[in-house]
């Protein structure tokens, strides 16, 4: 940091040379810093001019974007210095200017010793901890290399992705995804299947913000993972390529390029991925009293053995291009262009035995070809102008985001054998055809203002625009074995969300003590609009609860922050956060009309969802000694109107409007949520080739309500935990193990096992450190599976679900210009979202 200060001061202290040496007519040095192995221009070089008569009189300066310096001085005898950090310093002395000299190209070596301590210092920093977030560097986690950004997000403290890809923070699912502080169709439309198709090689850090400050959304209950995308600072081309390919087949490629000059700077990103990924399921559902099934002609069973096998061929491409023009120092504008494709095939495999007083009744094999196809093109502007150096900062966002999807499924179910006495049993073949296409504006403008050295006042505008349309048609096999459209689950529903925000913040600091305070304001309209050929009274017997197909509701809320920090020293604080949050429904939380997951479970939506809405608070303590780190806190929310999902014994009409018996689950307004936890995090360096990482999180929760007289109030403690090791081996090979584990718990109607998973990675520099190569092993003993028994009260299920099985990956990447462990400084700050 004084590298960066020292020109400022010769340039103060130049002002104070003496009088003989003002009147003489200046003279101009000039010159270019540069690296000495790849000849890159080097901003930020300090440039030094020390008078030999007078070691007093210094003067000297910084370089520009190409490495460039000018330095104005009087004619005499100096001695020359060029400085910048993790390099040796350049020298000669005594040298002679009498008029504009130009001393060409000045060559930088890189200082090894300097770059081993940044190495060190570089481990030492993966956490970051500010007023209001914690920041993960997981740039350095091995066994992400060649995985996607769900399975990253899956090696972040407090965050776990379970076996379906759903992400939960501190165990609450609700939770808001944003890249690079902003809404964006690189996560999906309310979803988190975007994450699990583009590579984690994008992320340069992770930000999990548990007590949200005003400027960010105050959507997500649980809070906010920031996902902050990667961009090259450095000047000149550089780049990098990943080729990746493992068992079971899966396979891709990751090429991404940088070229920054002082006015541009031009990057973008090309991936394709190829991923087999086989799964497999257990049901055992034991009904209290027979049923009868229509699909089975009358045939009576007490019990329904499921085994499903799932084989999944995931395709996908993505692109990211731009261009940042800077019009000056401190202002530019960025453009880029997104686009992810996918085309995927999902067959799921079902076998079915019902019984009778446990006598094999019937047997059936029921196959689900599921084809998807889905495009996303994004469009974002950034403007951003850093007005001076104290911090006073404008930025400016558009987003611009289309997405569309076309799912087909294609369901056959053929007898395997039949024990009873009815032989024309025949259960009809199924095709559904669904398309979805959605679109989302983004307009965003935030202003920070500084006061003094401490204090700093904040406000902006937001304004998020979605609509999503999703047309539905379902075929079903009738008697004369023609498909015809069952006209009752047909439909096409057109869902819109518009939130405006505003809001402002203040932040001060006080010797020790540190605040930011902040109120934002949102204005939510929720429209939805069902086309069915079934009237809304139709619709009502049908579905057995009120549905308004024409809804447009409007909710304004305030939502105030509170973030206090307590300094006992430059190692040690305390924080407390407060915070009111809000949930609002999807679009396919809203849809009343099933998707159909098998013959006999489906889900629904309730069109009828209110909001719901949380207030939290969360007290931490960071404490850093010289080798170990440790973060903890304790939170405490209470969630009101909070929907939770139910299982219901109900009929639907089949074909020839035969009334076919179902398992729904269906989303209400059901309870009150109050959430207790703590977590306890612990960062350890012993050595400089071992690196210790664990964390633990536990929490209760205790829900409280009703619904159709069934009371579904309870309680339930759930913990996790996972530790991470990293070793450097002889060789220069270094090996990371994680580790998680999920407690059992309590469900609303049953109860879910523990679940471990244990990841491993091996990777080795080569071509001189422009290279890795390495080896990794998604969930090493095979054991993440999801094991669970529920209860209704019409059927007791023992369940055991794996969604994807071991993996083996191995990796190579290359490096173009770019070297692994040294750390250029940029050309100036990024403007940070709630950085002070």
């Amino acid at each position: 940091m004084h590298r960066i200060i020292i020109p400022i001061l010769f340039l103060t202290l130049s002002i104070f040379q003496g009088t003989a040496q003002q009147q003489q007519k200046p003279i101009t040095i000039t010159g270019k810093v540069v690296d000495s192995d790849s000849g890159q221009p080097l901003e930020y070089a300090t440039f030094v001019l020390q008078s030999a008569e007078n070691p007093d009189q210094v003067t000297g300066g910084i370089t520009d974007l190409s490495g460039n310096f000018e330095v104005e001085a009087s004619p005499g005898t100096y001695n020359i210095s060029v400085e910048f950090i993790s390099y040796k310093t350049y020298s000669l002395q005594g040298q002679t200017y009498n008029s504009d000299t130009n001393l060409g190209s000045i060559t930088l070596s890189p200082d090894v010793a300097q770059l081993a301590e940044v190495e060190v210092v570089g481990e030492k920093t993966t956490v970051e901890v500010r007023l209001d977030k914690k920041i993960y560097n997981i740039g350095k986690d091995l066994t992400t290399s060649g995985a996607t950004i769900s399975d990253a997000l899956s090696n972040v403290p407090s965050v776990n992705v379970d076996i379906d890809g759903a992400i939960s923070l501190r165990g609450n699912e609700n939770v808001r995804i944003l890249i690079n502080g902003k809404p964006s169709a690189l996560a999906g439309f309310g979803s988190t299947e975007a994450l699990q198709q583009l590579p984690a090689d994008a992320i340069e850090k992770v930000e999990v913000i548990t007590s949200p400050s005003a400027r960010y959304d105050a959507e997500g209950t649980a809070g906010i993972l920031n996902i902050v995308l990667k961009r090259e600072k450095t000047l000149g081309f550089n780049g990098s390529v990943n080729v990746y390919a493992g068992h079971p087949t899966n396979g891709g490629i990751t090429a991404n390029a940088n070229l920054r000059t002082d006015k541009f700077n031009f990057f973008t990103t090309i991936g394709y991925r190829y991923r087999e990924g086989p799964g497999n399921g257990f049901f055992d559902t034991r009904y209290f009293d027979p049923r009868q099934d229509a699909f089975l002609d009358s045939i009576a069973y007490d019990r329904n053995i499921e085994d499903r096998n799932y084989d999944r061929i995931n395709r996908g491409i993505n692109t990211n291009f731009g261009m940042e023009y800077f019009f000056n120092k401190q202002s530019s504008i960025t453009a880029s262009y997104f686009f992810r494709g996918g085309s995927d095939e999902d067959l799921t495999t079902n076998a079915n035995d019902y019984l009778l007083a446990n006598n094999p009744q019937v047997g059936t094999t029921r196959s689900e070809l599921e084809t998807e196809k889905d495009k996303t093109h994004q469009i974002s502007l950034n403007y951003i102008n850093r007005f001076d150096e104290d911090g006073q900062v404008l930025t400016a966002d558009f987003q611009y985001a289309v997405d569309s999807e076309e799912q087909n499924g294609f369901i056959s179910e053929p007898v395997r054998y039949n024990n009873t006495d009815n032989t024309d049993i025949n259960i009809p073949r199924e095709e559904t055809y669904e398309t979805q296409d959605q679109t989302e504006y983004l307009i965003q403008s935030d202003y920070v203002l500084p006061f003094g050295e401490d204090s700093q006042f904040e406000a902006g505008y937001r304004g998020n625009f979605e609509n999503e349309v999703t047309d539905y048609r379902l075929l079903q096999e009738n008697a004369s074995g023609i498909l015809e459209l069952n006209v009752n689950q047909t439909n096409i529903f057109d869902y819109t969300q518009n939130v405006h925000a505003l809001y402002s913040q203040y932040g001060s600091k006080f010797g020790a003590f540190n605040f930011l305070l902040g109120l934002r304001m949102e204005s939510t309209q929720l429209k939805g609009k069902i086309e069915s050929e079934l009237t809304e009274e139709e619709l009502q017997e049908e579905f057995s609860f009120p549905i308004d197909t024409d809804f447009d509701n409007t909710y304004t809320g305030l939502f105030p922050t509170v973030n206090l920090i307590y300094e006992f020293s430059e190692t040690e604080n305390v924080s407390l956060g407060y915070n009111r949050r809000i949930n609002r429904p999807r679009g396919w939380f809203l849809n009343p009309f099933p998707s159909r997951s098998s013959r006999t479970n489906i889900f629904q939506g309730n069109p009828n969802l209110r909001p719901a809405f949380s207030n939290a608070f969360d007290l931490g303590y960071l404490k850093r000694w010289g080798k170990m780190t440790l973060t903890s806190s304790v939170y405490y929310q209470r969630e009101t109107d909070a929907f939770q999902r139910v299982q219901e014994q109900v009929f639907i009409t089949g074909p020839g409007g035969s009334q076919v018996e179902v398992v729904r689950n269906i989303p209400f307004n059901l309870a009150t949520n109050n959430r207790t936890g703590a977590e306890l995090g612990l960062l350890y360096n012993p050595f400089k080739w071992l690196r210790l990482n664990g964390s633990l999180n536990f929490f209760k929760f205790s829900l409280d309500g009703e619904f159709n007289g069934v009371d579904y109030s309870q309680s339930n403690n759930s913990w996790f935990g996972r530790f991470s090791s990293k070793v450097t081996l002889p060789g220069k090979i270094d090996w990371q193990t994680n580790a998680f584990y999920r407690g059992a718990s309590d469900e609303v109607q049953g109860r879910s096992d523990g679940i471990l998973s244990i990841n491993l990675a091996f990777s080795k520099d080569l071509l001189n450190d422009n290279a890795t190569i390495s080896l990794n092993v998604q969930d090493l003993l095979n054991s993440r599976k999801r094991s669970s028994f529920t209860t209704t009260d019409f059927y007791d299920q023992n369940s055991e679900f794996q969604w994807r099985q071991r993996q083996i990956r191995v990796s190579f990447i290359y490096r173009i210009n770019e070297q692994k462990k040294r750390g250029r400084p940029g050309r100036q700050e990024d403007y940070e979202e709630g950085q002070f």
